[in-house]
């Protein structure tokens, strides 16, 4: 404000009490393979995409989805279920993952259809020029030679071809690489937020989260993002016949035998099926935690409602060879008791089965086994760090305490309000604030809150009551 000589003047002095920045909840991080040879998508890098159309742009489409585990992801959240953003690393590097192909094609409509796999820069014909006797595209199931001039004969063709079967697990849990300084595959999600100032609360990986080894590095990878914030690691049951889990009964003991135990694992038995395709069911489950989380009606914006008992999109569950696979409700809720999240077709159609994360029933305290609750502690802890980032710092006084903890306390207030936790505070505790660590300039506030639990059982008793009898002897 100027400065007033003769007169009145006026200053502007900054709110007391600042408002929350409230952590965006249900972000997905996907690592996989997609078919970035058909649109020179990018290898090991993070893409943030906000639309179906968005992501098919950067990384390509195919239904192959055993091969392109990614386009299962891009398909699953923003077709089915309609969420966005989504982080997305391909791993598949067609400069690396490929083999030399060499057939003859008879030409039809003077067009020749390699496989999708096909590197268009790669290809080669005798005695025949790219740009000037032929041009190559792709459309949505190949990779499409074109002629200039008419061309009947049989002609052979040589090209390199993309192989999904060369990517190893070792592509997928990636790493950091000291000649590039960058980080690759799981490690990726480390750049998120540094590009894009969002944090992923959901890790997933179709068609590897089933490894055991890479089911470990994503669940230590979602134990310390950043340094300071956390997530859930989405892991798949697999269901092969051989070395997998095929019954119910034997996904307990597959559970042990993986170590899939950790309070942020959330593992999933079996696959779905929605018309032709099938589905990992982490891709499903990360979508619809996504879409429960934003429902207003259910909290908006926040993790607090389980998305157990939530429609999926589902009409079947099957193995990994297709066979399908049928569960009562017993069958569903011994997997649950096991730490385990299935499917049910009960009474509301096909929903999603279980509010336990894996270390359950190892683990018996409710901040770890119950999966919106363990959310709820997560997105609290990165919503304080975000709003009072700012503050880090500033001079240590009595006011600038007092500022946080106001601000806190009101916003716990109002989450209390809206029926998203049932109560909570924050207090900065004298014996957890030595006067040694405030000369140190640290300061510990400590947050108290309480979630809600999921209502997982109602019991109703049946009593015959005769004194209603009396209602036949009234006049």
């Amino acid at each position: 404000m100027a400065t007033v000589t003769h007169g009145i003047g006026t200053s502007k002095q900054a709110t007391s009490v600042s408002t929350p920045n409230v952590a965006a909840s249900g972000i997905v991080f996907a690592v996989g393979a997609a078919p970035v040879q058909t649109v020179g998508g990018k290898v090991n890098e993070v893409i943030m995409a906000n639309s179906y159309e968005e992501a098919v742009s950067a990384l390509g489409y195919s239904d192959d989805w055993e091969k392109y585990g990614l386009c299962e992801v891009v398909y699953t959240m923003f077709q089915l279920y309609q969420q966005s953003p989504v982080f997305l690393v391909n791993v598949l590097d067609p400069a690396k993952h490929k083999k030399q192909t060499t057939e003859s094609y008879t030409p039809e409509n003077n067009q020749i259809r390699l496989p999708l796999e096909a590197i268009a820069s790669s290809i080669n014909i005798a005695e025949k020029t790219a740009g000037e006797d032929y041009e190559v595209f792709y459309d949505e199931t190949a990779c499409v030679i074109e002629f200039a001039e008419d061309v009947t004969t049989e002609t052979s063709v040589t090209f390199d071809e993309v192989d999904t079967t060369k990517l190893a697990k070792a592509d997928v849990i990636g790493g950091y690489e000291v000649s590039t300084h960058k980080n690759k595959g799981l490690e990726l999600i480390d750049d998120v937020f540094a590009k894009y100032t969002e944090a992923p609360d959901l890790i997933i990986c179709p068609n590897w989260s089933k490894d055991s080894e890479v089911a470990a590095v994503m669940s230590a990878k979602a134990e310390n993002i950043n340094g300071m914030f956390e997530a859930h690691a989405i892991i798949d049951v697999d269901t092969a016949a051989t070395g997998g889990a095929t019954y119910y009964s034997d996904v307990p003991a597959w559970k042990k035998s993986k170590n899939i135990m950790k309070a942020n694992e959330l593992l999933c038995f079996p696959k779905l099926k929605l018309g032709d395709r099938a589905f990992n069911y982490s891709s499903q489950l990360a979508g619809l935690i996504a879409q429960t989380d934003n429902t207003e009606a259910l909290g908006g914006g926040t993790p607090c409602e389980s998305a157990s008992n939530k429609t999926l999109q589902a009409d079947s569950m099957v193995l990994e060879d297709g066979t399908e696979v049928v569960l009562d409700i017993q069958k569903a809720n011994y997997l649950n008791d096991n730490g385990v999240i299935t499917a049910l077709n009960f009474y509301n159609g096909w929903v999603s089965w279980g509010n336990w994360s894996a270390c359950y029933p190892a683990n018996t305290d409710p901040v770890d086994y119950f999966y919106c609750i363990s959310r709820m502690f997560k997105w609290v802890a990165k919503t304080v760090t975000l709003s009072y980032w700012n503050y880090v710092d500033r001079k240590l006084t009595r006011r600038l305490i007092d500022t946080i903890l106001q601000g806190v306390n009101d916003w716990l207030n109002s989450l209390t309000a809206e029926e998203i936790i049932l109560g909570g505070r924050v207090e900065m505790r004298e014996d957890e604030n030595t006067t040694t660590s405030l000369m140190a300039g640290k300061v510990k506030f400590h947050v108290y809150i309480t979630p809600p639990s999921p209502m997982v059982q109602m019991e109703y008793t049946l009593e015959y009551d005769v004194s209603y009898l009396q209602n036949l002897l009234a006049a």
